[in-house]
Protein backbone atom coordinates (compact mmCIF):
# COMPACT_ATOMS: atom_id res chain seq x y z
CA UNK A 1 0.00 0.00 0.00
CA UNK A 2 1.36 3.77 -0.55
CA UNK A 3 1.43 5.19 2.68
CA UNK A 4 2.30 8.36 0.89
CA UNK A 5 0.21 8.63 -2.41
CA UNK A 6 -3.22 9.79 -2.14
CA UNK A 7 -5.92 7.31 -3.29
CA UNK A 8 -6.50 7.37 -7.18
CA UNK A 9 -9.43 9.60 -8.11
CA UNK A 10 -12.36 8.47 -10.32
CA UNK A 11 -11.03 8.04 -13.89
CA UNK A 12 -7.71 7.27 -13.00
CA UNK A 13 -5.71 4.30 -13.84
CA UNK A 14 -6.17 1.13 -13.67
CA UNK A 15 -5.00 -0.80 -10.43
CA UNK A 16 -1.82 -3.07 -11.08
CA UNK A 17 -4.44 -6.37 -11.07
CA UNK A 18 -6.51 -5.39 -14.19
CA UNK A 19 -3.59 -3.62 -15.82
CA UNK A 20 -1.80 -6.66 -15.66
CA UNK A 21 1.04 -6.30 -13.23
CA UNK A 22 2.99 -3.29 -12.21
CA UNK A 23 4.97 -3.07 -15.32
CA UNK A 24 1.38 -2.60 -17.85
CA UNK A 25 0.20 0.04 -15.01
CA UNK A 26 3.48 2.18 -15.26
CA UNK A 27 2.97 1.82 -19.42
CA UNK A 28 -0.39 2.71 -18.89
CA UNK A 29 -0.14 5.72 -16.69
CA UNK A 30 2.76 7.40 -19.16
CA UNK A 31 0.24 6.78 -21.38
CA UNK A 32 -2.45 8.92 -20.49
CA UNK A 33 0.02 11.64 -18.98
CA UNK A 34 -1.48 14.83 -20.77
CA UNK A 35 0.87 16.09 -22.92
CA UNK A 36 0.26 19.78 -21.47
CA UNK A 37 1.56 18.17 -18.50
CA UNK A 38 4.60 16.35 -20.32
CA UNK A 39 5.43 20.31 -21.75
CA UNK A 40 5.17 21.79 -18.24
CA UNK A 41 7.32 19.14 -16.94
CA UNK A 42 9.92 19.44 -19.80
CA UNK A 43 10.52 23.07 -19.24
CA UNK A 44 10.55 23.26 -15.76
CA UNK A 45 13.55 20.38 -16.35
CA UNK A 46 15.18 22.56 -18.30
CA UNK A 47 15.12 25.56 -16.20
CA UNK A 48 15.95 23.36 -12.94
CA UNK A 49 18.80 22.55 -15.31
CA UNK A 50 20.25 25.59 -15.66
CA UNK A 51 19.99 26.55 -12.02
CA UNK A 52 21.62 23.45 -11.08
CA UNK A 53 24.32 23.70 -12.92
CA UNK A 54 25.12 27.17 -12.14
CA UNK A 55 25.11 25.70 -8.58
CA UNK A 56 26.92 22.51 -8.94
CA UNK A 57 29.82 23.56 -11.27
CA UNK A 58 30.91 26.09 -8.67
CA UNK A 59 32.00 23.76 -5.80
CA UNK A 60 33.97 21.34 -7.94
CA UNK A 61 35.18 24.24 -9.94
CA UNK A 62 36.63 25.30 -6.57
CA UNK A 63 40.41 23.93 -7.49
CA UNK A 64 40.65 25.48 -10.51
CA UNK A 65 39.49 29.03 -9.27
CA UNK A 66 41.50 28.70 -5.92
CA UNK A 67 44.10 28.33 -7.54
CA UNK A 68 43.70 31.32 -10.33
CA UNK A 69 42.61 33.80 -7.66
CA UNK A 70 44.29 32.55 -4.57
CA UNK A 71 42.07 31.59 -2.65
CA UNK A 72 42.39 28.51 -0.09
CA UNK A 73 40.27 25.77 -0.78
CA UNK A 74 39.47 25.62 3.17
CA UNK A 75 37.78 28.52 1.78
CA UNK A 76 35.27 27.00 -0.69
CA UNK A 77 32.30 27.05 1.36
CA UNK A 78 32.43 30.85 1.92
CA UNK A 79 31.22 30.79 -2.04
CA UNK A 80 28.87 27.91 -1.65
CA UNK A 81 26.98 29.89 1.24
CA UNK A 82 26.91 33.26 -0.23
CA UNK A 83 24.23 32.08 -2.75
CA UNK A 84 22.66 29.97 -0.15
CA UNK A 85 22.42 32.95 2.08
CA UNK A 86 21.66 35.53 -0.35
CA UNK A 87 18.71 32.73 -1.66
CA UNK A 88 17.32 32.46 2.04
CA UNK A 89 17.32 35.88 2.11
CA UNK A 90 15.10 36.07 -1.22
CA UNK A 91 12.79 32.92 0.06
CA UNK A 92 11.70 35.32 3.23
CA UNK A 93 10.85 37.99 1.17
CA UNK A 94 9.43 36.22 -1.84
CA UNK A 95 7.17 34.51 1.17
CA UNK A 96 5.19 37.39 1.20
CA UNK A 97 4.06 38.30 -2.22
CA UNK A 98 4.93 35.20 -4.95
CA UNK A 99 1.49 33.67 -5.27
CA UNK A 100 0.22 37.16 -6.01
CA UNK A 101 1.34 36.83 -9.34
CA UNK A 102 1.60 34.85 -12.66
CA UNK A 103 4.30 32.53 -11.81
CA UNK A 104 4.95 32.72 -16.12
CA UNK A 105 6.25 36.14 -15.48
CA UNK A 106 7.82 35.49 -12.15
CA UNK A 107 9.85 32.99 -12.99
CA UNK A 108 11.32 35.13 -15.93
CA UNK A 109 12.31 37.74 -13.67
CA UNK A 110 14.35 35.08 -11.67
CA UNK A 111 15.46 33.65 -14.70
CA UNK A 112 17.06 36.85 -15.79
CA UNK A 113 18.68 37.59 -12.31
CA UNK A 114 19.98 34.06 -12.16
CA UNK A 115 21.69 34.51 -15.95
CA UNK A 116 23.26 37.99 -14.86
CA UNK A 117 24.47 36.65 -11.40
CA UNK A 118 26.09 33.80 -13.50
CA UNK A 119 27.90 36.19 -15.85
CA UNK A 120 29.04 38.45 -13.08
CA UNK A 121 30.94 35.87 -11.81
CA UNK A 122 33.25 35.32 -14.93
CA UNK A 123 34.02 38.51 -14.23
CA UNK A 124 35.13 38.08 -10.75
CA UNK A 125 38.79 38.74 -9.59
CA UNK A 126 39.32 37.79 -6.38
CA UNK A 127 37.00 36.24 -3.01
CA UNK A 128 35.26 39.12 -2.43
CA UNK A 129 33.87 39.78 -5.83
CA UNK A 130 33.15 35.98 -6.43
CA UNK A 131 31.16 36.06 -3.21
CA UNK A 132 29.11 39.24 -4.41
CA UNK A 133 28.84 37.47 -7.96
CA UNK A 134 27.33 34.27 -6.28
CA UNK A 135 25.23 36.28 -4.20
CA UNK A 136 23.10 37.36 -6.98
CA UNK A 137 22.87 34.37 -8.63
CA UNK A 138 21.57 33.23 -5.41
CA UNK A 139 19.22 36.18 -4.40
CA UNK A 140 17.28 34.95 -8.42
CA UNK A 141 18.37 31.21 -8.17
CA UNK A 142 16.62 30.17 -5.39
CA UNK A 143 13.25 31.61 -6.13
CA UNK A 144 13.51 30.23 -9.55
CA UNK A 145 13.57 26.66 -7.98
CA UNK A 146 10.38 27.31 -5.59
CA UNK A 147 8.43 28.77 -8.55
CA UNK A 148 9.35 26.27 -10.54
CA UNK A 149 8.05 23.51 -8.22
CA UNK A 150 5.04 25.18 -7.61
CA UNK A 151 4.08 24.78 -11.38
CA UNK A 152 4.75 21.21 -11.27
CA UNK A 153 2.42 20.89 -7.95
CA UNK A 154 -0.29 23.67 -9.28
CA UNK A 155 -0.45 21.68 -12.86
CA UNK A 156 0.86 17.57 -11.57
CA UNK A 157 -2.26 15.58 -9.51
CA UNK A 158 -0.61 14.36 -6.52
CA UNK A 159 -0.94 10.49 -8.23
CA UNK A 160 1.58 11.12 -10.53
CA UNK A 161 3.49 13.84 -8.55
CA UNK A 162 6.30 11.50 -7.23
CA UNK A 163 7.38 10.68 -10.89
CA UNK A 164 7.02 14.45 -12.11
CA UNK A 165 9.30 15.00 -9.01
CA UNK A 166 11.25 12.07 -9.91
CA UNK A 167 11.57 13.61 -13.36
CA UNK A 168 12.27 17.16 -12.62
CA UNK A 169 14.72 16.61 -10.01
CA UNK A 170 16.69 14.20 -12.85
CA UNK A 171 18.00 17.67 -13.83
CA UNK A 172 20.09 17.45 -10.87
CA UNK A 173 21.73 13.92 -12.81
CA UNK A 174 21.73 15.74 -16.13
CA UNK A 175 23.80 18.40 -14.55
CA UNK A 176 26.13 16.18 -13.28
CA UNK A 177 26.28 13.52 -16.64
CA UNK A 178 26.41 17.10 -19.21
CA UNK A 179 26.28 20.14 -17.59
CA UNK A 180 29.89 19.79 -14.57
CA UNK A 181 31.59 17.56 -16.77
CA UNK A 182 31.42 19.76 -19.57
CA UNK A 183 32.41 23.13 -17.21
CA UNK A 184 35.08 20.97 -15.65
CA UNK A 185 36.52 20.64 -19.02
CA UNK A 186 36.11 23.71 -20.51
CA UNK A 187 38.18 25.35 -17.18
CA UNK A 188 40.83 22.70 -17.68
CA UNK A 189 41.40 24.33 -21.85
CA UNK A 190 39.71 27.57 -21.70
CA UNK A 191 40.04 28.85 -18.42
CA UNK A 192 37.92 28.64 -15.48
CA UNK A 193 35.65 31.99 -16.41
CA UNK A 194 34.06 30.00 -19.78
CA UNK A 195 31.78 27.64 -17.47
CA UNK A 196 30.05 30.76 -15.97
CA UNK A 197 29.47 32.79 -19.76
CA UNK A 198 28.41 29.26 -21.07
CA UNK A 199 25.86 28.57 -18.32
CA UNK A 200 24.96 32.22 -18.51
CA UNK A 201 24.04 32.06 -22.39
CA UNK A 202 22.21 28.16 -22.11
CA UNK A 203 19.85 30.65 -19.34
CA UNK A 204 18.99 33.07 -21.67
CA UNK A 205 17.66 30.58 -24.41
CA UNK A 206 16.12 28.12 -21.93
CA UNK A 207 14.57 31.30 -19.85
CA UNK A 208 13.29 32.94 -23.79
CA UNK A 209 11.57 29.23 -24.61
CA UNK A 210 9.83 28.90 -20.99
CA UNK A 211 8.00 32.47 -21.34
CA UNK A 212 7.05 31.23 -25.09
CA UNK A 213 5.73 28.30 -24.20
CA UNK A 214 4.49 28.31 -20.98
CA UNK A 215 0.67 29.15 -20.81
CA UNK A 216 -0.39 32.05 -18.10
CA UNK A 217 -0.14 30.55 -14.77
CA UNK A 218 -3.25 32.66 -12.72
CA UNK A 219 -5.06 30.48 -11.01
CA UNK A 220 -3.55 30.01 -7.78
CA UNK A 221 -4.03 33.72 -7.86
CA UNK A 222 -8.18 33.40 -8.24
CA UNK A 223 -7.34 30.22 -5.38
CA UNK A 224 -6.39 33.17 -3.17
CA UNK A 225 -8.39 35.91 -4.01
CA UNK A 226 -9.12 36.28 -0.12
CA UNK A 227 -5.89 37.99 -0.04
CA UNK A 228 -3.72 34.87 0.67
CA UNK A 229 -1.92 33.26 3.18
CA UNK A 230 1.22 35.37 5.35
CA UNK A 231 3.84 34.21 6.52
CA UNK A 232 2.72 34.17 10.10
CA UNK A 233 -0.26 31.81 9.28
CA UNK A 234 2.02 29.58 7.19
CA UNK A 235 4.30 29.36 10.52
CA UNK A 236 1.31 28.42 12.47
CA UNK A 237 0.69 24.92 10.68
CA UNK A 238 2.64 22.48 12.41
CA UNK A 239 2.92 20.54 9.67
CA UNK A 240 4.24 23.37 7.20
CA UNK A 241 6.75 23.38 10.13
CA UNK A 242 8.27 20.01 10.30
CA UNK A 243 8.34 20.22 6.65
CA UNK A 244 10.51 23.05 6.88
CA UNK A 245 12.32 21.67 9.40
CA UNK A 246 12.76 18.00 7.33
CA UNK A 247 14.33 20.32 4.69
CA UNK A 248 16.58 21.93 6.46
CA UNK A 249 18.12 18.68 8.05
CA UNK A 250 18.43 17.41 4.80
CA UNK A 251 20.19 20.87 3.23
CA UNK A 252 22.42 20.58 6.15
CA UNK A 253 23.01 17.27 6.15
CA UNK A 254 24.50 17.34 2.74
CA UNK A 255 26.18 21.12 2.69
CA UNK A 256 28.63 20.04 5.59
CA UNK A 257 30.29 17.66 2.74
CA UNK A 258 28.99 18.79 -0.60
CA UNK A 259 31.06 21.95 -1.36
CA UNK A 260 34.69 20.08 -0.19
CA UNK A 261 34.04 16.57 -2.17
CA UNK A 262 36.23 18.15 -4.97
CA UNK A 263 39.49 19.06 -3.21
CA UNK A 264 38.73 16.00 -0.73
CA UNK A 265 39.30 14.03 -3.59
CA UNK A 266 42.25 16.15 -5.25
CA UNK A 267 44.01 16.97 -2.26
CA UNK A 268 43.23 13.83 0.13
CA UNK A 269 42.58 10.67 -2.04
CA UNK A 270 44.74 11.66 -4.95
CA UNK A 271 42.11 11.66 -7.14
CA UNK A 272 43.61 13.24 -10.99
CA UNK A 273 42.27 16.23 -11.85
CA UNK A 274 42.00 15.10 -15.28
CA UNK A 275 39.42 12.28 -14.26
CA UNK A 276 37.09 14.68 -12.19
CA UNK A 277 34.75 15.16 -15.41
CA UNK A 278 34.66 11.10 -15.57
CA UNK A 279 33.61 11.10 -11.69
CA UNK A 280 31.02 13.31 -12.28
CA UNK A 281 29.67 12.25 -15.35
CA UNK A 282 29.30 8.47 -14.26
CA UNK A 283 28.31 9.50 -10.81
CA UNK A 284 25.33 11.66 -12.26
CA UNK A 285 24.29 8.83 -14.50
CA UNK A 286 23.72 6.29 -12.21
CA UNK A 287 22.16 8.91 -9.61
CA UNK A 288 19.25 10.28 -12.65
CA UNK A 289 18.07 6.43 -12.76
CA UNK A 290 18.24 6.20 -9.41
CA UNK A 291 15.79 8.87 -8.73
CA UNK A 292 13.92 8.13 -11.35
CA UNK A 293 13.61 4.63 -10.00
CA UNK A 294 13.12 6.37 -6.55
CA UNK A 295 10.37 8.41 -7.77
CA UNK A 296 8.47 4.94 -8.72
CA UNK A 297 8.88 3.83 -5.54
CA UNK A 298 7.97 6.79 -3.64
CA UNK A 299 4.41 6.24 -5.45
CA UNK A 300 4.38 2.71 -5.16
CA UNK A 301 5.65 2.38 -1.23
CA UNK A 302 6.45 5.52 0.72
CA UNK A 303 8.68 8.48 0.70
CA UNK A 304 9.70 7.51 4.71
CA UNK A 305 10.72 3.80 3.18
CA UNK A 306 12.68 5.20 0.33
CA UNK A 307 14.46 7.70 2.53
CA UNK A 308 15.51 5.11 5.07
CA UNK A 309 17.50 3.15 2.13
CA UNK A 310 19.42 6.64 0.93
CA UNK A 311 20.13 7.67 4.64
CA UNK A 312 21.55 3.85 4.90
CA UNK A 313 23.61 4.43 1.91
CA UNK A 314 24.80 7.45 2.61
CA UNK A 315 26.06 6.97 6.10
CA UNK A 316 28.15 4.04 4.53
CA UNK A 317 29.62 6.03 2.03
CA UNK A 318 30.19 8.83 4.57
CA UNK A 319 32.47 6.53 6.80
CA UNK A 320 34.39 4.48 3.93
CA UNK A 321 35.66 7.87 1.75
CA UNK A 322 35.54 10.40 4.61
CA UNK A 323 35.69 9.59 7.91
CA UNK A 324 38.13 6.51 7.70
CA UNK A 325 39.35 6.21 3.92
CA UNK A 326 41.73 3.74 3.00
CA UNK A 327 43.47 3.27 -0.31
CA UNK A 328 40.54 2.95 -3.21
CA UNK A 329 42.34 4.36 -6.07
CA UNK A 330 40.46 5.81 -9.04
CA UNK A 331 37.94 3.11 -9.83
CA UNK A 332 37.30 3.21 -5.96
CA UNK A 333 36.76 6.69 -6.10
CA UNK A 334 34.11 7.12 -9.20
CA UNK A 335 32.35 3.99 -7.52
CA UNK A 336 32.01 6.00 -4.09
CA UNK A 337 31.40 9.14 -6.40
CA UNK A 338 28.20 6.78 -7.59
CA UNK A 339 27.17 5.47 -4.08
CA UNK A 340 27.04 9.01 -2.67
CA UNK A 341 25.09 10.63 -5.40
CA UNK A 342 22.60 8.03 -5.46
CA UNK A 343 22.09 8.33 -1.73
CA UNK A 344 21.86 12.17 -1.98
CA UNK A 345 19.17 11.49 -4.93
CA UNK A 346 16.55 9.22 -2.57
CA UNK A 347 16.87 11.32 -0.09
CA UNK A 348 16.46 14.69 -2.06
CA UNK A 349 13.41 12.81 -4.01
CA UNK A 350 11.65 11.37 -0.80
CA UNK A 351 11.87 15.13 0.70
CA UNK A 352 10.73 16.99 -2.66
CA UNK A 353 7.77 14.70 -3.00
CA UNK A 354 6.14 14.97 0.03
CA UNK A 355 7.09 18.41 -0.02
CA UNK A 356 4.68 19.24 -2.36
CA UNK A 357 1.66 17.60 -0.13
CA UNK A 358 1.70 19.57 2.70
CA UNK A 359 0.30 23.56 1.15
CA UNK A 360 -2.69 24.20 -0.27
CA UNK A 361 -3.06 25.64 -3.66
CA UNK A 362 -3.28 29.23 -2.21
CA UNK A 363 -0.22 28.28 -0.39
CA UNK A 364 2.21 26.61 -2.47
CA UNK A 365 4.38 29.56 -3.60
CA UNK A 366 4.13 31.05 -0.15
CA UNK A 367 5.44 27.82 0.76
CA UNK A 368 7.61 27.11 -1.35
CA UNK A 369 8.98 30.20 -0.59
CA UNK A 370 9.65 29.53 3.22
CA UNK A 371 11.23 25.65 1.73
CA UNK A 372 13.36 27.54 -0.46
CA UNK A 373 14.23 29.82 2.60
CA UNK A 374 14.84 26.77 4.95
CA UNK A 375 16.98 24.56 2.27
CA UNK A 376 19.35 27.55 1.37
CA UNK A 377 19.80 28.95 4.90
CA UNK A 378 20.96 25.83 6.09
CA UNK A 379 23.16 24.77 3.48
CA UNK A 380 24.30 28.36 4.06
CA UNK A 381 25.11 26.90 7.27
CA UNK A 382 26.60 24.21 6.24
CA UNK A 383 28.63 25.04 3.92
CA UNK A 384 30.07 28.06 6.31
CA UNK A 385 30.87 25.53 9.09
CA UNK A 386 32.54 22.93 7.06
CA UNK A 387 34.96 26.05 6.26
CA UNK A 388 35.16 26.65 10.04
CA UNK A 389 36.01 23.04 10.91
CA UNK A 390 38.51 22.56 7.68
CA UNK A 391 41.97 23.87 7.33
CA UNK A 392 44.79 23.80 4.25
CA UNK A 393 47.62 21.78 5.89
CA UNK A 394 51.06 22.79 4.45
CA UNK A 395 51.65 19.73 2.43
CA UNK A 396 47.89 20.67 0.70
CA UNK A 397 46.06 18.01 2.58
CA UNK A 398 42.52 19.74 3.38
CA UNK A 399 42.14 18.56 7.38
CA UNK A 400 38.90 18.03 9.46
CA UNK A 401 37.03 16.31 6.86
CA UNK A 402 36.65 13.61 8.57
CA UNK A 403 35.33 15.67 11.54
CA UNK A 404 32.84 17.39 8.71
CA UNK A 405 31.61 14.26 7.78
CA UNK A 406 30.91 12.28 11.02
CA UNK A 407 29.05 15.50 11.85
CA UNK A 408 26.66 14.92 8.45
CA UNK A 409 25.93 11.12 9.29
CA UNK A 410 25.29 11.93 12.43
CA UNK A 411 22.58 14.43 11.13
CA UNK A 412 21.70 12.29 7.93
CA UNK A 413 19.72 9.62 10.81
CA UNK A 414 16.65 12.03 11.49
CA UNK A 415 15.27 12.24 8.10
CA UNK A 416 13.66 8.75 8.25
CA UNK A 417 11.41 9.23 11.37
CA UNK A 418 10.85 12.92 10.36
CA UNK A 419 9.35 11.72 6.87
CA UNK A 420 6.89 9.17 8.73
CA UNK A 421 5.16 11.55 10.55
CA UNK A 422 4.90 14.59 7.90
CA UNK A 423 2.90 11.57 5.77
CA UNK A 424 0.74 10.44 8.45
CA UNK A 425 -0.27 14.36 8.80
CA UNK A 426 -0.61 14.88 5.11
CA UNK A 427 -2.58 11.64 4.76
CA UNK A 428 -5.10 12.63 7.49
CA UNK A 429 -5.30 16.36 6.30
CA UNK A 430 -5.69 14.63 2.60
CA UNK A 431 -8.47 12.11 3.97
CA UNK A 432 -10.58 15.11 5.89
CA UNK A 433 -10.49 17.47 2.90
CA UNK A 434 -11.69 14.25 0.22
Amino acid sequence: MNDDAPGRAKGGFASPERAGGTGDTERAERANVPRFERLIVFLVGAIQFVNIVDFMMVMPLGPDYAGALGISTAHLGQIAGSYAAAAAIAGIIGARFLDRFDRRRALAVAMFGLVTGTAAGALARGLPSLVFARAIAGAFGGPATSIALSIIADVVPPARRGRAMGAVMGAFSFASVLGVPLGLWMSRWGGWRMPFILVAAIGVAVGLLALLKMPPMRRHIVAGRTGGPKLLDLLSDQTIRLALAMNSLVMLTAFLVVPNIAPHLIQNLGFPRDRLELAYMVGGGSSFLIMRLAGSAIDRTSAARVSIAGTALLIGVLYFAFIAPGAIGVVGVVIVFVLFMGAMSMRNVSMSSLSTRVPRGDQRAGYMSLQSTAQHAASATGAFVSSRLLHQAPGGRLDGIATVATVSAVLAIGLPPLLAVIGRQVRARETAAA
